[in-house]
């Protein structure tokens, strides 16, 4: 069962759990995949309430993202198993089922086609508005440091694998409830 909510009445609540982690859900065919992120907002752009996500550019999700155009958020509540939001930020959708491996439950989403996950209960269906890399060099260089080094010990310096910021459009927000 499903109470919908207000997202932007509710904001807060997505926003103090986002903080420790969520999931970001994506479905290919039959294929569904998902990561844990720690960032992320919510806001109001072009008159819709959105959801702004950064996906990493080497991420096997980035790959499905761009696809399709959707995705779920999870939001973890107080009874959430840690060991989840740990094993989707450690491993690879390419290398493993993660839902299967965690016997995640998958519930029918209401607008999308990406499903929702029980075990995370607060869900926002988000179709994507516009998405942009990220400008390694535009960045302040004190976030290049704590979150993008280079890698000084290689011979040829690449520049390091920044996000692609993702607004999407909150279609449905709602609560998975037993």
């Amino acid at each position: 069962m499903k109470k919908e909510i207000n997202i932007l009445q509710e904001s807060h609540r997505v926003l103090y759990r986002l903080a420790n982690g969520a999931l970001l859900t994506t479905k290919l065919q039959e294929k569904v995949n998902t990561m844990t992120i720690g960032w992320g907002t919510i806001g109001i752009e072009w008159k819709e309430p959105v959801f702004i996500a950064f996906v990493r550019q080497s991420r096997y999700t980035k790959e499905i993202l761009d696809a399709t155009g959707e995705f779920t958020i999870s939001v973890p509540n107080q009874e959430t198993d840690p060991r989840i939001l740990s094993y989707c930020g450690t491993h690879s959708g390419k290398d493993t089922d993660k839902i299967q491996d965690l016997g995640l439950t998958l519930v029918d989403p209401e607008q999308i086609k990406v499903p929702a996950i029980k075990e995370l209960p607060l869900t926002l269906e988000c179709q994507v508005l516009y998405s942009q890399a990220q400008e390694y060099d535009l960045l302040p260089e004190a976030i290049q440091r704590q979150y993008y080094p280079i890698d000084d010990s290689k011979p040829i310096k690449e520049k390091p694998d920044v996000h692609t910021m993702y607004i999407a459009k909150i279609i449905k927000a709602y609560e998975i409830i037993d």
